[in-house]
């Protein structure tokens, strides 16, 4: 079943967050489902920790946008998808390639939202898990 209330697209996620913190390290939308969203990010000079590691807060940033975007897409028109919360647990380094994430909702509410964030490296294997909550704030 389709959750989104606003269009939206590849096209339209990458537009949105042009000259963001999305943008500057590199995340590129890959597909939007019926009820998902996959994007990712590279394991580059941008996005490593002095360890060679990809930044346990650039896993962050790349959960909290594909969250973000699910909760603001899927919430009615005029309304606004606005972080409380948000948990990760680094499982497994990465050191080079990609990393790809894929948002799917816990729950749909009218005034709250969970999504849940898995993120793959390119063989597959789970790096990072996490769960953001979001507020859906009424238009004022």
């Amino acid at each position: 079943m389709r959750i989104w209330k606003k269009p939206i697209s590849v096209d339209i996620l990458t537009t949105g967050s042009l000259n963001t913190a999305t943008s500057h390290l590199g995340i590129e939308f890959l597909e939007v489902g019926d009820d998902f969203i996959t994007a990712r990010v590279p394991v580059d000079e941008r996005t490593r920790q002095p360890y060679g590691l990809l930044h346990g807060g650039v896993s962050v940033v790349l959960a909290e946008t594909l969250g973000s975007c699910g909760a603001a897409f899927s919430a009615p028109e005029g309304h606004r998808a606005v972080g409380l919360d948000i948990n990760a647990n680094h499982l497994r380094g990465v050191t080079s390639g990609w990393v790809i994430g894929t948002t799917r909702p816990v729950h749909i509410g009218r005034t709250t939202q969970v999504w849940q964030i898995e993120l793959h490296n390119e063989a597959g294997e789970l790096t990072c898990v996490s769960r953001i909550t979001m507020a859906i704030l009424a238009p004022r």
